[in-house]
């Protein structure tokens, strides 16, 4: 009981404070719903694993690896917006995953189950969350231009392409090991309310991502801790520890 609760602990905050400084680029970019419609198409997967009894996130994750590229092809191919490209490709995930998503496991793939999480997976979301947070914070900056004034990052000789690239796989990592925490459908809360939170009290650009991961952090021990006396589902909790943070916050935001 003791080791379970400790692995979740570790897979949560790992998964939470990475969603939480990810998320501080994706509300700067105005595109911090996209995690929701990438987590509904994680849901594909996540149905699969569920009938065949694997790993959620080793499920969820090659089908938002799929619509990633799909997204990032697309975008090139046809110069359309990410977020009506993203709104398409994740209508076509959820469709597929109702065709076969048993209603009787459905609540895993839908709102998350932190509490199964073993040490491999624990193990997974401590390199994976690591390997979000290094490749963003070296990356800031051009994603940052490229979502200012695409042209001008052109000039500067910034490769939007392969930028545009790390930042939906950057998503696609988290989207895959979000459905663990808050399953697929509560995703974009995962990665907007402790950003919107950090916004709110920070001055300076570290700040704010220092201050999201640990927001992310602290929601998901409190709502695994509090998972564990309640008996409630972590995910529902984890985001609404989340929400109680950024309500705090809510005073010491500059006008």
């Amino acid at each position: 009981m003791a080791s379970q609760l400790v692995l979740s602990l570790i897979s949560g905050v790992f998964i939470s404070s990475s969603a939480a400084y990810l998320g501080t680029l994706m509300i700067s970019r105005k595109m911090a719903v996209v995690a929701g419609p990438l987590g509904h198409l994680a849901l594909p997967g996540a149905a699969l694993a569920l009938v065949y009894g694997f790993s959620i996130s080793l499920g969820a994750f090659p089908f938002v690896v799929l619509g990633i590229l799909l997204i990032w092809l697309l975008e090139i191919r046809t110069k359309l917006a990410m977020e009506a490209l993203t709104a398409i490709v994740f209508a076509t995930g959820v469709a597929t995953a109702f065709l076969f998503l048993p209603i009787d496991k459905a609540e895993a793939a839908l709102v998350g189950d932190i509490s199964t999480v073993g040490f491999y997976e624990t193990l997974a979301s401590v390199m994976l969350g690591t390997a979000v947070v290094i490749a963003i914070n070296r990356s800031y900056s051009q994603i940052m231009l490229i979502s200012i004034n695409e042209d001008v990052a052109k000039t500067e000789g910034i490769n939007v392409r392969l930028f545009n690239l790390i930042y939906l796989s950057s998503i696609a990592v988290i989207v895959a090991l979000g459905v663990y925490l808050v399953g697929g459908l509560m995703t974009a809360a995962l990665v907007a309310i402790p950003a919107a939170a950090a916004r709110n009290v920070s001055i300076t650009l570290a700040q704010f991502g220092t201050t999201a991961g640990i927001f992310g952090a602290v929601s998901a021990i409190a709502g695994i801790t509090c998972a564990m006396y309640t008996g409630l589902p972590a995910g529902p909790l984890v985001i609404l520890a989340s929400a109680l943070i950024f309500l705090i916050t809510v005073p010491f935001a500059r006008v």
